[in-house]
């Protein structure tokens, strides 16, 4: 974890927050530097969602513009109506099998329908407290397209108390043993606490001032003399008096201003995420920097080296062909024996095949029926006999399972007073 006085000096760039109000956008650009934060510029798009989505689009490039800030991407603060908020306690799961844990409880936590929540994560210190927000797929699709349609680059969709405990963590510590922050929004005093009883606190309180700050401490188990603090305070604001209002937007805006040090909850799904830092760019000319000296590298391999290694290969070939050969006879050798040994299984088999056809002709022709000739192939078994009546015979062949296709080979003849027959049936299920 980095120290105070390292997250400061590595605290460089410039943030634009944007909260989404009931009827319009409060928007907020702040430029963070080692010696503190400086609110560069704060504007309001009135009605916007009564106005055609590129008209206020245009206004708020127009902004970004004016303060040169027209390439930065947006951290926008979700409406509180809009995100479910929860806290989860997973004391002793390691860090690596958190997901899995919160994604087998998040089902008990919103009320969506199945595949409708979309939700995100953050740590909170290191007792195994977790915050989660919670949106509904179809809102958020919402203010995507919306932020779209008006031309506003997004990198993240968050809630007030995800980037409260981003941004107070920026460039400074959060005041210990637990604080309160206080600061007035349109629905009320909005609060943000931690103390060693809850890790996180947050809530919007239609109350007066006092009453609102008696409450929250009382949830935060805060001493009685614990006195709330301006949220503005904690978010190391250059001039109190410059905020008016816009510590919601001003926060959101110091965390995209840094987000390798301020990482909010982050409701927009990766691959939709914009991004606008120029340093964004220092990994990949890293990158392409290692593939050239790589290139460069393959390229400068002596012909002399490829021979040897060549000449190392076939050193090492001459060494395992006996090897190979042997090999090769043992394998030869082994499916020789595999196939004498099918033989042998196949004459087994074939030899239990004629006995079980002697069987069945044994129990098929009874006297007075008599053979005196049995011929056996693996297709078919001929007969040779004397009966009083041959008609009969081949259906009583055919009968059998063994046999089937009986005919007669000659026509009958008399010896007496029985008939001489020749009959030939094939055998069911032989073996060819």
């Amino acid at each position: 974890m980095l120290t105070a006085n390292l997250r400061r000096w590595l605290a460089l760039g410039t943030g634009v927050g944007l909260e989404v109000r009931t009827n319009d956008l409060r928007v907020t650009v702040v430029r963070v530097r080692p010696s503190g934060p400086q609110l560069v510029g704060a504007t309001t798009i009135a009605g916007f969602r009564e106005r055609h989505a590129t008209q206020w689009g245009h206004e708020y490039a127009e902004f970004l513009r004016q303060h040169g800030a027209a390439h930065l991407t947006a951290t926008v603060l979700l409406p509180r109506r809009d995100v479910i908020v929860r806290q989860l306690s997973l004391p002793g799961v390691p860090k690596r099998d958190l997901g899995a844990a919160i994604s087998f409880q998040i089902d008990a936590l919103h009320p969506f329908p199945e595949g409708e929540a979309v939700s995100a994560w953050t740590r909170l210190g290191s007792a195994g407290a977790v915050l989660i927000g919670i949106t509904r797929q179809s809102s958020l699709q919402h203010y995507v397209a919306l932020f779209a349609e008006a031309g506003i680059k997004v990198s993240a969709f968050t809630f007030f108390g995800a980037v409260l405990h981003a941004a107070i963590r920026l460039i400074s510590t959060p005041p210990s043993g637990g604080f309160l922050g206080l600061c007035q929004t349109e629905g009320g005093w909005e609060a943000y606490g931690e103390s060693a009883a809850r890790p996180l606190f947050t809530a919007t309180l239609d109350l007066p001032r006092d009453k609102a700050a008696a409450l929250a401490a009382a949830e935060l188990r805060l001493p009685v003399e614990a006195e709330p603090l301006e949220i503005s305070a904690l978010l190391a604001a250059p001039s109190l008096s410059e905020l008016s209002g816009d510590a919601l937007s001003y926060a959101a805006a110091l965390a995209g201003a840094c987000p390798w040090l301020a990482r909010p909850v982050n409701l927009l799904p990766a691959g939709q995420r914009a991004s606008s830092s120029r340093a964004m760019l220092v990994p990949t000319a890293v990158l392409a920097l290692i593939l050239l000296a790589l290139l460069g590298g393959l390229a400068s391999i002596s012909p002399v080296e490829d021979r040897r290694y060549l000449a190392a290969l076939q050193d090492e070939i001459a060494r395992l062909e006996p090897q190979a050969r042997r090999a090769a006879s043992l394998d030869r050798s082994i499916e020789t024996i595999r196939a004498r040994a099918r033989l042998l299984d196949d004459i087994r088999r074939r030899s239990k095949a004629d006995l079980d056809a002697l069987n069945e002709l044994t129990r098929l022709l009874a006297p007075p029926t008599w053979v005196n000739a049995i011929e056996l192939t693996r297709s078919s078994a001929t007969l040779n006999g004397e009966t009083e009546q041959a008609g009969p015979l081949l259906r009583l062949i055919d009968s059998s399972p063994l046999f089937q296709n009986s005919e007669f080979l000659i026509p009958l003849a008399r010896a007496g007073k029985n008939e001489v027959f020749r009959i030939r049936a094939a055998r069911e299920g032989a073996t060819r």
